[in-house]
């Protein structure tokens, strides 16, 4: 919105959260808090968007790391209404400012876009929810024949009646810009908390005659701030019911949805099915068909049709292909790509490598920095030896070879087309196609060798 400006409010200095880590970079959903509100902020598509920042000093916009954006700090921290007036310069006296916070994650851009259309433009709105226990926010009070909102009053400085009400503040809000400068300008400290409270531009906007509106969030939780790491837990618990319940709507299935953490964004096709305890990080797509075991873990990772992901594997930064088959307990680290039906089984890590169609790693082995061919099957304690010390180095496998149990590959090295390696071989040159080759030490058998005889105790 082209007469828009976005002040995020993210200076508390949340001591309950008993933590040098900055109140507003404390994850959820794998995402710092303040990182929630910038999304939703971005997506009303502003004129500009100011972060009032405070507690941790450079570690919150440097964490955040957005040049787009323009940072201000607070010192000292004299309440919501002095944080604001940080951010008076870069305000000019046309169009709207719209207040947000940095702890309150959850709003919906529903709810935003609402509370702004309520706005008039010479007039202010603010949002408000009734709670059944209101204890602790500042109280919505009306006017007893209008029911215009004439005050905002905080329950330490609340009369007895005023603190029976249950219409509270959420401190988000819409404010004019024509009017916005000389109400900060007025802003006094005489409370119980000695901080300049933005909410007293209220009364004065009714003093002024100017208009003030009042619009209510679908869900209350979309205005709950976080304090504590009880919130913070309280908070993630919800999201993570509420993207849950996004998936079955577009017909995942869900094994439990109280059992799933999206810490990202989870793209799902059609008949995709989900066991217990997985947990999704970054850009995960999963495409038509795929299943994933229990307690899995993907970061994005792409997943293409029909693929089956067994119980206990991770998957980093990787493609799956086609009607793959992972697991259990497997290992897939970052720049790893799968072509269509390649299985990985149990205990075995892939690191950096490309495996074509078709081939096979199914037990306790490791393949890193290596390309391996069509229609491989690489037998059970297979190492590829890709690091000297120093430098890594490549493995080639090329299609149709066959790569007996307990081999060692010492990279450099290329295993050519349609080699068979003998079982608990060290191969460390290239081989050549279409044989057989084997590196082993001469078996023999000693006569009259004895095993030794554990000594009685005491015996020297």
């Amino acid at each position: 919105m082209s007469n828009l400006n976005i002040v995020i409010l993210a200076a508390g200095l949340g001591k309950r959260m008993h933590s040098a880590l900055p109140k507003v970079l404390h994850p959820l959903a794998g995402k710092p808090l303040l990182g929630h509100v910038l999304d939703t902020a971005r997506s009303l598509s502003p004129q500009g968007i100011c972060v009032v920042y405070g507690h941790g000093g450079e570690a919150v916009p440097q964490a955040i790391g957005d040049e787009g954006l323009t940072w201000v700090q607070q010192t000292p921290q004299l309440g919501t209404g002095h944080a604001l007036m940080q951010a008076l310069p870069h305000l000019d006296n046309t169009g709207m400012t719209l207040v947000l916070y940095g702890d309150v994650p959850l709003t919906s851009i529903e709810t935003l876009r609402r509370l702004i259309a309520t706005a008039e433009s010479k007039s202010f709105a603010l949002l408000t929810v009734e709670l059944a226990d209101p204890a602790g926010y500042g109280r919505i009070v009306r006017d007893d024949e209008t029911g215009g909102i004439v005050a905002i009053v905080e329950e330490k400085d609340a009369s007895k009646a005023q603190r029976q009400i249950r219409e509270i503040n959420t401190g988000i809000m819409v404010i004019p810009n024509l009017y916005l400068h000389g109400w900060l300008h007025k802003l006094e400290n005489k409370n119980a908390q000695k901080e300049y409270y933005l909410t007293d531009i209220v009364a004065m906007a009714v003093k002024d005659g100017v208009k003030v509106q009042a619009a209510q969030p679908a869900y209350d939780w979309e205005t709950t701030g976080v304090n504590s790491k009880t919130h913070l837990t309280a908070l993630e618990r919800i999201y993570q019911s509420e993207y849950a319940k996004k998936l079955l709507d577009q017909g995942v299935t869900l094994a439990d949805m109280s059992r799933i953490d999206i810490r990202g964004q989870l793209d799902c096709g059609r008949d995709v099915e989900i066991d217990i305890n997985c947990i999704f990080e970054g850009h995960v797509q999963l495409a038509d068909g795929v299943k994933v075991g229990a307690h899995t873990i993907l970061k994005n990772v792409k997943v293409a049709a029909g693929s089956a992901i067994a119980p206990f594997s991770l998957i980093e930064s990787a493609e799956i292909g086609k009607d793959c088959r992972i697991g259990p307990y497997a290992r897939i680290r970052p720049g790893t790509r799968l072509a269509n039906e390649v299985h990985i089984g149990n205990f075995v890590e892939v690191k950096n490598s490309t495996i074509a169609a078709g081939s096979k790693a199914n037990h306790l082995s490791y393949i890193g920095d290596s390309i391996v061919g069509k229609n491989v099957n690489i037998g059970a304690g297979t190492i590829t030896c890709n690091y000297d010390g120093a430098n890594k180095y490549q493995t080639i496998i090329e299609d149709d070879v066959f790569v007996g149990s307990d081999t060692q590959l010492v990279a450099p090295v290329r295993v050519a087309q349609g080699s068979t390696i003998g079982a608990g071989s060290t191969i460390t040159k290239d081989t050549p196609p279409e044989t057989l080759t084997l590196s082993r030490a001469k078996q023999m058998s000693v006569d009259g060798w004895k095993r030794p005889v554990k000594k009685p105790k005491g015996d020297k």
